[in-house]
């Protein structure tokens, strides 16, 4: 598999051929959905919360009387068919989360990168320092790879200051992550990857290790 190796000016400089072994390995797209879902129900809050009949405020008094008044027969105004009253059945607080192996989460970030390769949507940028921590330095950078508009994710071996700062504000555009915290859901979320030149070699290491430390 050749990718592009691209310049900070967008340039294409050279074609690089990635290790088979590494980006080639069959795609199991069931266990990318697992993992999908997975990592989806590990983000939800699950903080939703109602109150039963017994957790509201009031309703102590019976309303009226048993018998006599000619209406129907109720103890509290807090019953789930009065207005104000409890809910049934209604969320309660809850944890989500689905734990994943570590074989698991690693077999599945190499399938993923695998996947993206195939599609010809990996593409290599020339090792990266910036100067300062302003926005603008990045965005010119990145406006000038081919990404077609597309999500991406930016994979660099060292997060360092300058790039965190000055990435914080495209994120929900191109995504800055470091090889050891990258993972399945991070490259399926984003349709182009971009790895820094310096970031292949780590990354290549841990995809053959098979062992997602996220």
């Amino acid at each position: 598999m050749k990718v592009p190796l691209y310049t900070k000016e967008g340039k294409k400089k050279q074609e690089v051929v990635l290790n088979p072994e590494v980006f080639e390995v069959r795609i199991n797209r069931r266990l990318l959905e697992l993992v999908r879902n997975a990592y989806s129900a590990n983000l939800r809050r699950g903080t939703a919360n109602t109150k039963t009949r017994g957790e509201v405020r009031g309703g102590g008094k019976k309303p009226w009387k048993q018998k006599g008044t000619g209406n129907a027969r109720h103890g509290s105004t807090r019953s789930p068919i009065w207005k104000g009253g409890g809910v049934v059945f209604g969320p309660r607080p809850r944890d989500y989360s689905v734990d994943l192996s570590k074989t698991i989460r690693g077999k599945a970030l190499q399938i993923a990168v695998a996947m993206r390769g195939r599609e010809k949507n990996i593409m290599l940028l020339e090792s990266l320092k910036l100067a300062t921590a302003k926005t603008k330095e990045w965005a010119d950078i990145v406006k000038t790879l081919p990404l077609q508009g597309k999500k991406a994710v930016y994979l660099t071996k060292d997060l360092d200051v300058n790039l965190k700062r000055a990435s914080r504000n495209l994120q929900k555009w191109v995504c800055v992550k470091s090889v050891s915290d990258v993972n399945a859901y991070d490259i399926l979320q984003h349709v182009k990857v971009i790895i820094d030149e310096s970031a292949l070699e780590p990354l290549e290491k841990r995809l053959m290790a098979g062992v997602s430390k996220s």
